[in-house]
Parts: C-alpha cells; sequence; structure tokens
C-alpha cells in the first residue's frame, strides 16, 4: 500500500513497540524487514515502517491496549477508514494503520493472520499451518518476532527489491529444516518460485 497519498510514517522503533504492546497478554511479533533482520542478527537496510502481525481472534485486546489513539482499517486495500472501538474487523481485512493523534505520523500497522485452536493457519494458504508457540522468537532486547521462514513466507508474493534483499541476506542463516519447510510452503501457496532452487543449495 502506497503511504504518498495516506499520510506520511515517523515509525516507531521495535523496542518502542515492545514497551506500547506491553500491555497486551494476547501474543504478537515484530513482522517485516525487521524480523528478518532480528534473525540476521544485525540491521543491513532502511525501514520506512514497522510492522507487527496479531492473530485476528485478538485484535480487540490490541485496540483496547492503545486508548485514544487513531487506528486505520484498510477497507478496501488501499484505502483507509476509522476503526471503531468494538468493531470486529471481517476476514477480507488484514491491515490496521496506527498513529497517536488526528493528522500526525503513523507510527505503526498490525497485520491480522488467522488461527485455529492453538495453531497459527496462514492466510496465503489454510493447509500452511505451524503451532502458535513455534512461529516466533524474542531478541535479546525482549521483543518477540516472527520466525524468518514464515515472515520469506509472506514476502515471497510479491518479489520487490526489499524483499529479495531480505531473502539473500537470511538464506545463509536459515537452517536445513527452515529451508525445507519454507521451500514446501512456497511450493503448496504459490507453485514454481524463483526461491525454491535457491533453498535446495
Amino acid at each position: 500500500m502506497s503511504a504518498h497519498h495516506l499520510g506520511r510514517w515517523e515509525p516507531l522503533t521495535p523496542n518502542e513497540v515492545r514497551d506500547l504492546l506491553a500491555a497486551v497478554d494476547s501474543p504478537w511479533w515484530i513482522a517485516g524487514g525487521y524480523a528478518i533482520e532480528f534473525a540476521v542478527g544485525e540491521p543491513f537496510r532502511e525501514h520506512g515502517d514497522v510492522d507487527v502481525q496479531l492473530l485476528r481472534r485478538d485484535q480487540l485486546a490490541a485496540q483496547d491496549a492503545l486508548p485514544g489513539w487513531e487506528l486505520w482499517a484498510a477497507d478496501p486495500p488501499g484505502e483507509l477508514r476509522p476503526w471503531e472501538a468494538g468493531e470486529v474487523l471481517s476476514p477480507e481485512i488484514h491491515d490496521i494503520w496506527c498513529r497517536e493523534v488526528p493528522g500526525g505520523p503513523w507510527r505503526f500497522q498490525f497485520m491480522l493472520d488467522e488461527a485455529e485452536g492453538d495453531d497459527w493457519v496462514s492466510r496465503r494458504d489454510p493447509r500452511i499451518r505451524r503451532p502458535i508457540d513455534g512461529i516466533g522468537s524474542v531478541s535479546a532486547d525482549g521483543v518477540p518476532y516472527l520466525a524468518a521462514e514464515i515472515q520469506l513466507l509472506y514476502k515471497a508474493k510479491g518479489l520487490r527489491p526489499k524483499d529479495e534483499q531480505d531473502f539473500a541476506a537470511m538464506l545463509p542463516k536459515l537452517s536445513p529444516e527452515q529451508r525445507a519447510w519454507l521451500r514446501e510452503a512456497i511450493g503448496v501457496a504459490y507453485g514454481e518460485h524463483p526461491w525454491s532452487e535457491r533453498l535446495e543449495a
């Protein structure tokens, strides 16, 4: 989603997100490029925003933790509308933009994903699933972040330059188990894919 006509971004740092969401009892994870950087172990590119993965069923808990914030749902994608207090967003809505004051800069974005019982379920394909307690890690600073192979599965759809950069940086760090999982998941979700052969090397 282009930010040009939707307002400017001044994203929080992952540590600031950690502090802001400390009262949220439900699981959440830093996602996007920052998740890859945490897994790589060092920063390697600039970030124009910060994404927070959240299970759809926990959306109102997150809303309750941000009193006074402006929360806007991407509905339809590419356009924003206010997310009203207590509103349960429909399944086709995945992104929520968050800022502290009206007209202020956007600070972070929630990305809603699916779950069934104790399992995370990929919205790319419901056949792709894992136990929720196994889809992330925690940084040395106490920031929860999404597992690299799951984040790369999402990035594999668009193959923007920054996604290719993230894949190239993470590829040498992936364990054989992560490579095998990502290769299989990409095949299920997208079929033939330029990353598949590189994951076999």
